[in-house]
This record gives C-alpha cells, structure tokens and sequence, in this order.
C-alpha cells in the first residue's frame, strides 16, 4: 500500500507539471496577464536545453560547460538566414541541424578522448571560441546581436502568435521527455549509464564507449540547437551571450536543482530557477544575493534534486526508476 501510494505520488507530481504547463496560456488570459505566456515560454524552451544537456550530464557523467554554445548555433541558424530573407522554417530547422551535427560531432571526438576536469575545460574552451567568432561577425551585429524581423513560418503551422510558439516549444519538450524516457531504458541508455559507473568495464564487456558517448553527444547538442531556434523565435533576437559559459552554468543548475539522471528532473530545476528569478527580482535589485543562498539550501536538503529526491525514495521502495 505505502508503494503504490508512493507510486501514485511521483505520478501526480509529474502530471501536474507536465498539465500545469499545458494550461498557461488559459490561465494567463483569464487572468489577463499575457506576459506569463513569454515568460514561461522561455522556462519550456530553457528545459528543453536543460533536458538535452541531462543525457550526458546526468545519464553519462559527462560534465560539459559549453552546451549553450550549440543553443547559439540554433539562434544564429535563424538569425542568419532572415538576414538574407530566408523565413522557411523547415529550411531553418535543416541547417541547424546539419550545422549543430557537424559541430557537435567534430567537437565531441575531441572533448571525450579526455574526462573529469579535462573535459570540462575543452568542452569550455570550444564554446568561448564560438562565443568569441560570434563576437567578430560584425555584419551580424558582433557583440550588440542581430535583430530577427519575423519568426520562422513552418507552412500551415505559424510561430506569429505568442500562445502558438508556446505550444509549438511544449509540444518539443514533450516528445524530449517521451523520447529520452524510453532512451535511457533501452540498450543504448543502459550502456551510458554503465559507463557513467564503470568505463573500464564496460570496453571489457566489449561496448564501443567512445561510439556511445559521441551518438549521446550530438543527440544532446541537436536538442539544445532546437532549443536555440525556438529562443531566436521567442526573442526575435540574436547574439554571443546566448553561448556564454554562464548560460552552460545555468543548464547545468537546473539539472542538478531538478534531478540528474531523472528525465523530467531538469523540466522541474527550469521552472523552479526561473520562477524563482522572476519572483526575487521583483522584490529586490539584489535578488541574485537571495537566490544563490536559496539554492544552495534546496540542493543540501535534498541532495537528488527536487523530482530527484521522489525517483530516490521511490526507488528504495522497490519502484520502477523514472
């Protein structure tokens, strides 16, 4: 009874997240405040980064400090693109894509031949290059950002309108959740996260590891560069500080806030941050003086994560993991 109780505990936290962000834009017009609309359009678009960055982060023990890079690159892919009159969302999306692709993978065959600290670093240094090339493309604003003149139009379906780029951002970080749910359980997933524990062991066992980790590493840097073009869509607006290493910092914190290793952990860790942004800077200019000392607090006292810490006790009762 206390199991399926529990069981039913993590189901209702999950759902009323997961239905909670499907009813903003109903909420915020009967209450007649569409600026929640924008602002948790860019919660769902930032968990969608965050729910990337988890595969290798919390899956894969792969901490890398540069993933916003590939957020800038699906920004720039929309910004440039207009520039030159080119509004067709599907041609955006493709060269974001193929661009993030080839990044990703060039990168990745890099950064994990290392690990631990090294591959912080390298990871880091990659994307502070890509910050600073950004930065030197004066015909694209350099470092004051390029201006975006209308959102990508994807044939029938519009990004116009505010509520539908919200659904459109929701209905991408729904089928994440869904894909990377089954991801983790299948084969592929079980040999990450055994690497994760066990490397060594795992090549004995005869598993490619480098193989495994680059294919989670471009997966993970493609959900981030769509997580870009929805942000470049949000904004109508592009610039280098959408890779700075302190936008990696904050993927970074949302996952461990939410949960590492649990598919929806970085979803809660991304409404919670941002929430909890929104609600100190209105009380004050200091917020960030209350804010990083609230976090601090929340990650001591439950130190898997805020959904984390139900997966975990679920977990030691005999649960399925998430």
């Amino acid at each position: 009874m206390n199991l399926a109780r529990h069981i039913r505990l993590r189901t209702l936290v999950a759902g009323a997240l997961l239905v909670g962000l499907a009813l903003v834009p109903p909420v915020a017009a009967a209450i007649g405040e569409p600026y929640y609309v924008t602002l948790f359009t860019r919660i769902v678009i930032l968990a969608i980064a965050a729910v990337g960055l988890n595969l290798i982060l919390g899956f894969g023990g792969l901490v890398s400090f540069g993933h916003a890079m590939y957020v800038g690159i699906g920004a720039y892919a929309v910004g440039i693109l207009s520039y030159y009159g080119i509004g067709d969302g599907w041609i955006q999306l493709a060269v974001a894509l193929v661009a993030g692709a080839a990044i990703a993978a060039i990168i990745g065959l890099v950064c994990l031949r290392t690990s631990g600290m090294a591959f912080i670093m390298i990871t880091l240094a990659f994307a502070q290059m890509f910050y600073f090339l950004c930065i030197s493309l004066k015909q694209f604003g350099g470092d004051d950002g390029l201006t975006i003149a209308e959102r990508s139009q994807f044939g029938i379906f519009s990004l116009t309108g505010n509520v539908a780029l919200y659904y459109g951002a929701l209905a991408v970080l729904f089928a994440c959740v869904a894909v990377f749910s089954r991801l983790v359980r299948s084969r592929f997933g079980m040999v990450l996260r055994g690497g994760r524990s066990n490397e060594r062991r795992m090549a004995a066992l005869g598993f490619p590891m480098l193989r495994y980790k680059l294919t989670a590493y471009v997966v993970s840097a493609l959900v981030c560069v769509i997580a870009g073009m929805l942000l470049a869509n949000l904004t109508k607006f592009t610039a280098p500080s959408y890779m700075a290493w302190q936008a990696s910092g904050d993927l970074i914190v949302m996952i461990v806030l939410g949960g590492m290793g649990t598919v929806l952990g970085p979803v809660a860790g991304a409404v919670t941050l941002i929430v909890l942004e929104e609600i100190l800077s209105g009380w004050t200019t200091h917020w960030m003086i209350v804010l990083g000392p609230a976090i601090v607090l929340i990650v001591l006292t439950s130190r898997k994560g805020l959904y984390g810490y139900i997966v975990e006790r679920d977990e030691r009762r005999g649960g399925a993991s998430p």
